[in-house]
């Protein structure tokens, strides 16, 4: 007797992604950026949360502040260049913006609350890149999904978790276990889908050199969805929808149209 594959649960977000925000047209991770992505016609981002030293899940790549922020001058040599080594209200105060551009000099980095305010409020989409600073996989995780939990709470489509970190989805999961989660894969490990179904994955997301037919068929076949990153090249997009995966984040907003299927 043959054994069925799961079947793909609807799937509620669009296939075109805007990396984190407006990909590099705007500061990566400000509220600007997700604006200028919108404008675009984007409607569903991703974005990076950490937490300050006082637990405050706040948008940032990078551990340190040094290549999108002015702290290493604001807060002096002495100061640690962890960003989550700091409390909420010096952050706050941070320049964001004026890495990128004169004219984006003075944006500040949002808290993750504030985005969601953001998003909710125009009907967008989130998919939320847990990005702990080393060592704090665990307690990202919850917190971000304690904070995710509250302010989607009643909404008609969650916001996407996703993460490098099986620990932190493994804290989102604690917190949050009924928002979604994906992990994502920069290149294949040995037990990878195993340990996604374990946390209860809907979606790998993966380098997109990485999908081919055959991978496609076996995350599907497992019941959860395909997504992709970072998809700039316009050969690369028209393989991953020839394949049939089902989102593709990339930079450029200016080049891709969100409307097209």
């Amino acid at each position: 007797m043959s054994v069925s594959s799961p079947t793909l649960a609807p799937w509620p977000y669009p296939r075109w992604i805007a990396h984190r925000g407006a990909g590099k047209l705007a500061p990566e991770n400000t509220l600007a950026a997700f604006r200028l992505g919108a404008q675009y016609g984007y409607r569903m981002f991703e974005c990076d949360a950490k937490l300050s030293a006082d637990g405050v899940p706040f948008l940032m790549h990078d551990a340190t502040l040094g290549r999108t922020t002015n702290g290493s001058h604001a807060l002096g040599s002495a100061a640690s260049p962890t960003g989550g080594d700091h409390p909420w209200a010096v952050l706050s105060q941070l320049d964001a913006g004026a890495w990128h551009s004169r004219s984006y000099a003075g944006e500040p980095m949002p808290t993750l609350e504030s985005l969601a305010r953001y998003c909710i409020a125009n009907g967008y989409f989130l998919n939320i890149e847990i990005k702990p600073t080393p060592g704090q996989e665990d307690v990202t995780g919850r917190v971000v999904g304690e904070y995710a939990a509250r302010l989607w709470q009643g909404q008609a489509v969650p916001p996407l978790f996703s993460s490098f970190k099986p620990e932190a989805l493994a804290g989102a999961m604690a917190t949050a276990p009924h928002l979604p989660r994906a992990l994502l894969i920069d290149a294949l490990w040995d037990g990878c889908f195993d340990k996604a179904q374990a946390l209860g994955c809907v979606a790998i997301v993966c380098n997109h050199t990485l999908w081919d037919q055959t991978l496609v068929a076996q995350v599907h076949g497992l019941g959860m969805r395909t997504l992709s990153y970072t998809v700039n090249d316009d050969w690369a997009a028209q393989r991953l929808i020839t394949l049939g995966t089902d989102g593709i984040i990339t930079d450029r907003v200016d080049f891709f149209s969100p409307a097209t299927p």
